[in-house]
């Protein structure tokens, strides 16, 4: 039996010895003994619901205009949470309609649990932001860091390449004129060749001259006389 003195005194302090009712919630049968309404089993969880009604309601006028209503009871406020079905709720709920199984707890409470909760995810999140920002940083000077040592290797291939065709050029250089000079040296040295073998042609050319005429010669001696001039 779920019923209790404590909640509900007012409403059934009429009730006589011996007289039958059932309980509003549980509707278990009761019978008044003689201690009457003060010797029924007091419910604390309901006794706890009511005094968080009232001290809801001890509070200034200002904030009972914006508190939440409960929109299965329009005249109930939202004054405890139901921790079962994670919901706010109103005492009206726990006691007669949908959470009356339910574990609850003052919304006052829950609601300090989670505004600290709150707070510290929100610290977390700071937190976090502060470490992704610094991280944002050190990356954004990375990336710095990253182009100005490629263009520094940039510069210095560069340079290398310049060098290495700077170097080459003067190879180049060197090398044609070497070429260039030995030309020079082979066809002087052939032109010499010819020159002397033009010579020789032209002095055989004589000799076969003059033999041709020795051998037109009559006498034995002048033949002689001119194959000894010829020679």
């Amino acid at each position: 039996m779920c019923f209790r003195l404590g909640t509900h005194i007012g409403q059934h302090e009429r009730l006589c010895l011996g007289e039958k009712f059932r309980c509003p919630t549980c509707r278990h049968e009761v019978i008044l003994d003689r201690h009457g309404v003060y010797g029924l089993q007091r419910n604390l969880l309901v006794e706890n619901i009511i005094d968080i009604y009232k001290q809801d309601y001890s509070r200034p006028e200002k904030k009972k205009e914006n508190h939440p209503m409960c929109e299965k009871h329009e005249d109930e406020r939202i004054n405890i949470y139901c921790i079962t079905c994670q919901v706010p709720t109103c005492s009206m709920c726990k006691v007669f309609g949908a959470h009356k199984d339910c574990e609850v707890s003052p919304l006052q409470n829950i609601y300090q649990t989670q505004k600290t909760e709150l707070s510290n995810c929100i610290s977390m999140l700071v937190a976090g932001n502060d470490r992704i920002q610094s991280i944002l940083g050190q990356l954004e000077e990375l990336c710095k860091s990253v182009k100005e040592n490629s263009q520094k290797k940039k510069d210095s291939v560069n340079e290398v390449f310049e060098e290495m065709s700077r170097v080459l050029e003067e190879k180049k250089a060197d090398l044609v004129q070497r070429v260039s000079q030995a030309e020079e040296e082979k066809i002087d040295f052939v032109r010499t060749l010819i020159a002397k073998y033009q010579e020789q042609i032209q002095s055989s050319s004589n000799l076969l001259q003059s033999a041709l005429q020795a051998s037109e010669q009559a006498g034995h001696a002048t033949f002689l006389l001119e194959i000894q001039t010829a020679y």
